[in-house]
């Protein structure tokens, strides 16, 4: 009796099981962050990185980058796992980044990561640190973090959980997978969303935008392993820390559309580009605060 040919069967059910586990996240993003549909989140075609959470859970990501990129701005959504809302904004940002016309005056190569710490997203209720309690914002390996930031854990925020940074720096899966973006992709910006305290942050060269939308400029200072102290002050990255008012309700369309169009302007106006998006020989490599060792 023949035996009939199993393989294209087998590469079916591969490639339904890919396609399902693709669009999986759209379901579950739907349904925990606000001002999303599953259709905006599908249109966002995030891509997997091999990168993981804590807990095994994908690091996803959309890259939107024209054929001759003079430009790279990474932005990062949920640092923070009780701000939905950021996460949100990123996905609308997306939608935006993907709409811009091809003669646009910058070149700019976008890598969106919506969602950098869904464990704590997904946490029921959700949460501000990751799944072994760590503040990712708080990990980021800043000179002398293994004195300072453990001191001010302890004496500014009087052993506030929620703001742990962790035994060792860039000890999460999480802040080392930013860590290596900043190393292999060397975005020279970084734009990180935040709730929700309203207002914009800004660190590193260049002069700070002013305003985005209705966020007004608050530099808020700089806190022993946060990303605009590891990115914006020692690493030589601007870092563009936008607060958004409220962290489980998103700014209506409209004041997203201008926070987007601000942005983009103060890119035009300050942002230095160079030719084919290459950064300056040996600059990254030179100014990246090395990561520390981790146990394996």
């Amino acid at each position: 009796m023949p035996v009939p040919c199993l393989k294209p069967l087998l590469l079916a059910t591969l490639l339904t099981v890919q396609s399902v586990q693709a669009a999986a996240p759209c379901a579950d993003f739907a349904l925990r962050l606000p001002n999303v549909k599953r259709e905006l989140c599908e249109a966002a075609r995030l891509q997997p990185t091999a990168a993981r959470s804590v807990q095994g859970r994908t690091l996803w990501m959309r890259d939107i980058k024209p054929e001759q990129p003079t430009v790279r701005v990474l932005v990062l959504g949920a640092i923070h796992g009780d701000e939905p809302s950021s996460a949100a904004v990123a996905f609308h940002w997306v939608r935006l980044a993907a709409q811009l016309p091809v003669g646009s005056v910058q070149a700019v190569h976008w890598r969106f990561v919506p969602v950098l710490n869904p464990d704590g997203l997904f946490s029921a209720p959700p949460r501000r640190v990751n799944s072994h309690g760590v503040d990712l914002n708080r990990n980021f390996s800043t000179p002398n973090w293994e004195r300072e930031a453990r001191l001010y854990w302890e004496k500014r925020t009087r052993k506030d959980p929620r703001r742990w940074p962790g035994n060792r720096p860039l000890s999460e899966p999480e802040s080392r997978f930013v860590h290596e973006q900043m190393r292999d992709f060397k975005p020279q910006l970084i734009v990180s969303i935040h709730a929700p305290y309203g207002v914009l942050d800004f660190d590193g060269p260049t002069v700070p935008p002013k305003r985005l939308g209705s966020l007004y400029l608050q530099q808020v200072g700089i806190y022993p392993g946060s990303l605009g102290n590891y990115g914006g002050v020692h690493s030589g990255v601007p870092v563009v820390t936008i607060e958004l008012p409220n962290a489980t309700r998103t700014p209506r369309d409209a004041e997203i559309g201008e926070m987007w169009l601000d942005l983009l302007r103060w890119m035009g106006a300050r942002l230095a580009v160079t030719p084919a998006g290459m950064a300056q020989p040996g600059y990254f490599d030179s100014r990246l605060v090395p990561a520390a060792p981790t146990a394996r």
